[in-house]
């Protein structure tokens, strides 16, 4: 699952010199740009005192995003707790007809002091100085504090606050996993100032001051870099580009993995942790989940079962498991479902009866046919037939909906006896993932989400696979298309489907 917060202030500060190349634009502000950009320019001349010297001029960015948004969500159980959910800083390339800099470091640091975004927005002359009004520059964090250092005051003792990345091409977006800061914010450790970017010390430009001192705006940095990286521009929150915006997207695994229908007798075959099955139980009320009073968020006991004559219900005495008991114990996932990881000898019978209990209280009793694990004598070369069963032709835009993916082999060849009285078996997908495309220019709004945080892979259970899709994520509007991808186990790669599923979102 992934949700995406969009920086609710930024702004571009600088100690470059206007035009003139003599009056610094250090009271300048650019808060309504549509762009941001940091570089530094090194050695070039200005007119001061009727001569020629070198010089460093700088720009950086200043952003902030709204974690009170973020705390709420939280609260509200919208987005997991702290361990279970990473963040990621996202600014996306701006094009421009500058010279764009190459194999450099840009750094992100949390800002220490309040600032004011302003309503500046010239990035070329910087006329539009803030003169008391609101709004940061160069030397001051509003139209009422100034900064305690030229450029910004920013944490620099927390390392593990502290982001960089490298752009080799320089037109590269920046992507940062900051989970650290974020929770630091959420948590109340660190106060959220937002976060200042700019070309890290060895990138910046050189300058000697004495005594090792700034030197009014100019910044003492003996390590710096005596060449220019000139310029670096991302879009800012103010661009007409929905895609583009600075977010940090937060992407969580909240995939379930049910595999009542995927329940394996243990067999020598297999490995200890194929032989489990983890199986779950939803308890409704009322069409909404519930916690069961007696259970809470603690432990169940599962127990699995024989079935009665006409094999509808539990009967006998429990059976014994994997683990030479007759139950295992199950635990709390999130308000009102259970689960529980279980395995049972293939000499049991067939079907099982798994029942949830707790002190002599049964809640639910479920049915399983479990399935054995064969050997072959060749390797399967599976295609499958999908369809999103439940697709709308149009989705609101403040909507979440569970999406149903229906799956079977393209070469199923049922039984007349199938085809005439049963529905049609779907397939649970072990590992599948979606992403989304907008198809008037093929741009990839949501991409395959399959590396370390897992946030756009399916889940299943016994109906197959679904997903829930927070439809916040796209611009109203447009058509959209969801692609799948399946993962191959025996070639080690993800192979994407040929189907595509379009739907609009509208406001």
């Amino acid at each position: 699952m992934l949700l995406r917060y969009t920086a609710s202030a930024d702004t571009t500060i600088v100690n470059a010199y206007q035009p003139n190349l003599v009056t610094r634009g250090t009271g300048s502000n650019m808060g309504l740009a549509d762009v941001l950009e940091t570089f530094s320019i090194y050695g070039r001349q200005q007119v001061s005192s009727s001569k020629y010297q070198a010089s460093q001029e700088l720009s950086r960015i200043l952003i902030k995003f709204p974690t009170t948004t973020l705390a709420a969500d939280r609260t509200a159980g919208t987005i997991p707790a702290s361990g279970s959910v990473s963040f990621y800083l996202k600014l996306y390339n701006a094009q421009h007809s500058k010279a764009v800099p190459r194999d450099y470091k840009l750094v992100v640091h949390p800002v220490s002091q309040s600032w004011q975004e302003g309503e500046g927005l010239d990035l070329e002359g910087y006329k539009d100085v803030t003169k008391g009004n609101p709004g940061t520059n160069w030397l001051s964090a509003s139209d009422s504090a100034a900064w305690s250092v030229a450029g910004g005051d920013f944490l620099t003792s927390s390392a593990h606050l502290i982001y960089a990345q490298n752009f080799e091409a320089g037109t590269e977006d920046l992507e940062l996993n900051i989970t650290n800061l974020v929770e630091s914010w959420l948590s109340g450790d660190t106060d959220n100032y937002g976060v200042g970017i700019y070309l890290s010390a060895s990138y910046e430009g050189y300058f000697s001051g004495s005594h090792f001192a700034n030197s009014g705006s100019v910044l003492n940095n003996t390590n710096g870099a005596k060449k220019s990286y000139f310029t670096k521009r991302f879009f800012a929150r103010g661009t007409q580009y929905f895609f583009k915006k600075p977010v940090i997207e937060a992407r969580w695994d909240s995939s379930r993995r049910d595999q009542r229908n995927e329940f394996y007798f243990s067999s020598s075959l297999a490995p200890a942790a194929d032989n489990l099955n983890t199986i779950y139980f939803y308890n409704y009320v009322r069409g909404r989940l519930r916690n069961i009073p007696a259970v809470g968020t603690g432990s169940i006991h599962v127990s699995l079962h024989s079935g009665n004559a006409g094999n509808t219900d539990a009967a006998g005495s429990r059976l014994q498991l994997y683990n030479g008991h007759q139950y295992i114990t199950g635990g709390y996932v999130s308000t009102g479902v259970y689960s529980c990881s279980i395995g049972i000898a293939s000499s049991s019978t067939s079907p099982l009866f798994d029942v949830w209990h707790t002190g002599g209280v049964q809640y639910y009793t479920g049915s399983i046919k479990p399935k054995v694990f064969e050997g072959s004598n060749y390797e399967p070369t599976e295609r499958y037939i999908i369809n999103l069963t439940n697709l709308e032709n149009s989705y609101r835009a403040d909507e979440t909906q569970r999406l149903n993916l229906f799956v079977r082999p393209k070469n199923w060849n049922p039984t007349i006896y199938t085809k005439a009285t049963a529905k049609v078996p779907t397939t649970n997908i072990q590992s599948a993932s979606y992403r989304v495309i907008r198809t008037v220019d093929n741009l990839e709004v949501v991409p395959y989400g399959t590396g370390s945080d897992k946030h756009t892979i399916l889940s299943y259970d016994g109906n197959g696979n679904y997903y829930d899709f927070n439809m916040s994520l796209l611009e109203p509007g447009y058509e959209y298309k969801f692609k799948f991808s399946f993962y191959n186990d025996r070639m080690s790669s993800w192979e994407e489907q040929q189907e595509e599923f379009r739907f609009r979102v509208e406001k």
